[in-house]
């Protein structure tokens, strides 16, 4: 073999070389990303929540909440060929929990909270109890936004929803002591909810 042929060989093998060394280096792991095209994280008690989404690659789809510190599945799918999926779940009582979506793969997705509410009847104060003490502590002002409740403990977050507006607030002082209110909403609080008067309200509690 001539010095130009085993050159000329040498070439094409080292071009091989290149071209396999190449495909190997393309990552696999990119084709695992979650797309979330639409959800349904606000339902009333007993309505199913929904969400929907694509994965480029055949996997199996969770849909998660967190509860107490764990993470519990509430419903799985398999993606079909193109790689669609839809998560459901009908849940019966009043909640509110960090929700995601997780592949087998063991990518998490967060996808925001799942709130679930129920009916209750609600009441706002405020004005001429300015300057006075809560009963969590500290004294109620103008802009304290929170709630009262007669049992849940103080601290206690609770999602609101009114004339689709929602808002997540802390249990800061005890009450209301008038028959089948459950909550009394600060000014601030109603204001920011558009809630006026008395009367039902969602909650998650």
């Amino acid at each position: 073999m001539s010095r130009s042929t085993l050159r000329r060989a040498l070439g094409a093998g080292a071009l091989c070389l290149t071209a396999t060394t190449t495909a190997t280096v393309i990552p696999a792991a990119a084709d695992a990303h979650v797309g979330v095209s639409s959800k349904r994280l606000n339902i009333q008690s007993g309505s199913r929540v929904t969400v929907k989404g694509r994965v480029a690659a055949p996997m199996t789809v969770r849909l998660q909440i967190q509860r107490r510190g764990r993470w519990l599945t509430l419903d799985r799918d398999r993606t079909n060929r193109a790689g669609r999926f839809v998560l459901r779940k009908r849940i019966a009582g009043a909640m509110s929990a960090r929700a995601r979506v997780r592949l087998n793969s063991g990518e998490t997705r967060s996808i925001g909270r799942l709130n679930v509410y129920r009916r209750a009847l609600a009441s706002w104060y405020g004005p001429g109890l300015f300057g006075n003490h809560l009963g969590c502590g500290g004294t109620l002002q103008t802009g304290s936004v929170g709630v009262a409740n007669k049992s849940l403990p103080c601290g206690t977050k609770v999602t609101f929803r009114h004339r689709g507006r929602i808002l997540r607030v802390p249990v800061i002082d005890r009450g209301p002591y008038v028959g089948g209110r459950e909550y009394d909403l600060t000014a601030a609080t109603a204001r920011k909810l558009g809630f006026i008067g008395h009367g039902p309200i969602q909650v998650t509690r």
